[in-house]
């Protein structure tokens, strides 16, 4: 009975670290998406920034005539 018991604490321990470490994993794999999420919007606000940059320059200048012209 006691190498039992034994044997189960041993168990028990093991998926104790087992849980930590999976935890753990998954704290880290949560801060990279909040990373990733940020990265993204600041890509996507300084991507509709150039488009209203490009957007503004080809308003404010006017197509030129060929040469012959």
């Amino acid at each position: 009975m006691e190498r039992e018991i034994i044997e189960l604490e041993t168990k028990f321990s093991f998926q104790e670290d087992l849980l930590q470490g999976l935890n753990d994993a998954l704290i880290q794999q949560q801060r990279q998406l909040d990373q990733l999420r940020l990265d993204l919007e600041r890509l996507q606000s300084q991507i509709v920034e150039l488009q209203d940059n490009n957007l503004s320059d080809t308003e404010n200048t006017q197509p030129e005539k060929p040469p012959h012209y």
